[in-house]
This record gives structure tokens, sequence and C-alpha cells, in this order.
């Protein structure tokens, strides 16, 4: 059975090689289920672990139906990872209906050709997981991340195992709530693959009267924070 590891930097990489991890996902603040690493925290992670190494390409945190900009920018991203050697890309695109958006997930995947595609957690909130599994493998994805649209895979996983049991080539993999009490579970299951993170905080520092700098405006899955134009030009024009 493939264990996956989402790694947040570049100890948790080498942590996870160590600890006997066939692969890392690759991304940046757990906190908000991961967004694309940065270009230095890859590269790094290339040059210090053997094991396969994917990339999560998501632009931001918050809901997966993405503008124009972002979509540009997703592309960029990949290509980026092409350039590094990374061995597979984690992405997916929703349509506002939580439908897959096939065309541009295919795009997305037609672009990171040679390497592996997973579609990410994002599959968790469509509206018809039977329909979007066919649409997903004819596109050409390799692997579908999912909790089998519960807070936990484990209370998914007889979800889990139906929709592999549907697929031709495609990989169902279970993440969310993996832990050493319920990890095998899974592989009697039948499921091929399983992603965890692993985590445990340290490195603990006293902010005692320091002001938080977590924003929780900005912890909000229904919108996306953008930059307002006029907000910003009444103050250029008030100093200027």
């Amino acid at each position: 059975m493939l264990i996956e590891v989402c790694a947040n930097s570049l100890q948790s990489a080498i942590n996870a090689e160590a600890a006997g991890a066939d692969r890392i996902e690759l991304c940046s603040e757990l906190g908000v289920g991961g967004i694309t690493p940065s270009y230095g925290l890859i590269k790094k992670v290339k040059e210090k672990v053997r094991i396969p190494v994917h990339v999560l390409v998501r632009p931001r945190s918050g809901h997966f139906t993405y503008t124009k900009t972002e979509f540009e920018v997703m592309g960029q991203d990949i290509e980026f990872c092409k350039e590094l050697g990374v061995e597979g890309i984690v992405s997916g695109v929703l349509n506002k209906d939580f439908s897959v958006d096939v065309q541009r997930t295919k795009e997305l995947v037609d672009l990171a050709r040679p390497l592996k595609f997973v579609f990410h957690r994002a599959f968790d909130w469509v509206s018809n997981p039977e329909e979007a599994i066919k649409q997903l493998e004819a596109t050409g994805v390799d692997t579908v991340l999912s909790s089998g649209q519960e807070a936990t895979a484990d209370k998914g996983l007889k979800k889990l195992r139906s929709w592999q049991g549907s697929t031709k080539n495609m990989t169902l993999m279970a993440g969310g709530g993996i832990h050493p009490d319920n990890a095998k579970k899974f592989k009697v299951a039948g499921l091929r693959a399983l992603h965890l993170s692993g985590s445990s905080f340290g490195e603990a520092i006293s902010i005692k009267d320091k002001i938080s700098m977590n924003s929780q405006k900005h912890l909000n899955e229904t919108q996306v924070a953008v930059t307002n134009v006029q907000t910003v030009r009444q103050i250029v024009q008030a100093l200027k």
C-alpha cells in the first residue's frame, strides 16, 4: 500500500522519508487545507529527499472555483514544478454548482504531463461523486484524494471502497484523520493508497502580551479576499 505524507516544510519532508513514506505531497499552510509551496521549498526538498514528490497547486485558501488570473497562476506553478523535476501535481477545479470543472481540470492534467496528477480533496465537495469519478478518470487523472465526503476517511471508508471498485485505472487515496490506530483498516478494505500528515507540534515559544498575527476575517471558505481598487485609490488620493 502506498503511503503518502503531506509535508509542510523541508524538515517534514526529510522526516517523512526517514520514516519510510513512499511519497510526499508538498504544500504550505496545512491549517487551511494547504496552498502551493514556495519555489525555494520545492527546490530544496527535491535536493534533499529521494522519494517521489508531488506538489499541491492551489493558489489560495477557500473554495475551489478560480478566476482567470488565479488559473493563470496555477498554470505557471505547474510549469515551475516540471522544471524542478517533481513527480506529480496535486490540483483540481470546481464549478460554482460544485460539479467538476472538467475543461479546466483537463487543461491542468494535460499541462502537467508526463507528471502524475492527483485531484485533491475538492472532490469531497462535489455534488455527484459517482459522476465525478467517471469524469476525472476520462480526463486522465491518476488519483483522487478523498475522505469519502465525511469529516474523516474512517467515517467515509464505505464510500471510498465503493468508489475504488467502480474505477478501472484510477486510485482512490484515503486522506483525513489517518492515525496509527485506524490505518490498517484501509488496507484491509482494499484501498491502495493512504494520505496523512502525521504532524506533531514543537519549537514552542511564548508570545504572551504579543498581538496575534492570525486574521480570522481571511479564514472564509465562501468568499475570496482581494485588494479593493476603490479603497486603495481613496488612500492614495488622500496622501499623494
